[in-house]
């Protein structure tokens, strides 16, 4: 009895083997998704489209935490960047998927959301421009903790004023390095800057320098 437990015991190990390795994984099955609807998701121009609701359950089956954006056609080859969100804990599912992706001759593939030009951010009816803000650095330990200092940020409740900060950070220095190399956020009025700031365009190089980018 023991043999024939053992026999059986060994062919169904073998038999779900076999078919883990047959059944395609999730990022498998996304990408797939991806390729064989590529023609639409190339002509999304507001993000309102039913492909796009189709491609958030798609990644959804991945993570329940990932988003994504299109980035403009350059030349005929247009950008997928695939996000946590902001949500370190789905940090690796951002990498396994990028790590799967295929060849596709027509799109860049990026992970996580990159750098780019800070520009205005208007939130729950509040508007403040990316040239009037300054940000204060100070290194703590293997991250940076700022000051991020808007005009007419009230001095009690900092609510929107900290959302509207955390948007500016991740346009300055993308969503990766915010989450693993900046620590406390801290928004004050401008009035109440103190010590050397830097703008938003220099921010970068700023953080890069400090930690030896």
């Amino acid at each position: 009895m023991r043999k024939l437990f053992f026999s059986l015991s060994l062919l169904a190990f073998l038999g779900l083997s076999y078919w883990s390795k047959q059944s395609p994984s999730d990022e498998g099955t996304f990408w797939a998704w991806f390729e064989s609807h590529q023609d639409e998701l190339l002509k999304v121009q507001t993000g309102h489209e039913e492909i796009c609701s189709q491609l958030e359950a798609q990644l959804k089956h991945v993570n329940s935490s990932l988003v994504f954006e299109f980035g403009p056609d350059k030349n005929g080859r247009r950008e997928f960047t695939i996000s946590a969100d902001g949500n370190r804990d789905a940090f690796p599912a951002v990498e396994a998927l990028y790590a799967a992706a295929p060849v596709l001759p027509r799109w860049k593939i990026l992970k996580f959301r990159q750098r780019r030009e800070p520009v205005d951010i208007s939130f729950k009816g509040i508007k403040v421009e990316a040239d009037s803000v300054t940000v204060g650095v100070k290194k703590a330990g293997d991250r940076a903790d700022v000051i991020i200092y808007i005009p007419d940020a009230p001095e009690d409740d900092r609510d929107i004023y900290g959302n509207i900060a955390f948007l500016m950070l991740d346009q300055a220095l993308g969503e990766y390095d915010v989450e693993t190399r900046i620590g406390r956020v801290t928004v004050m009025p401008r009035s109440r800057s103190a010590g050397k700031t830097y703008s938003l365009k220099q921010l970068p190089k700023v953080i890069d320098r400090m930690f030896g980018h």
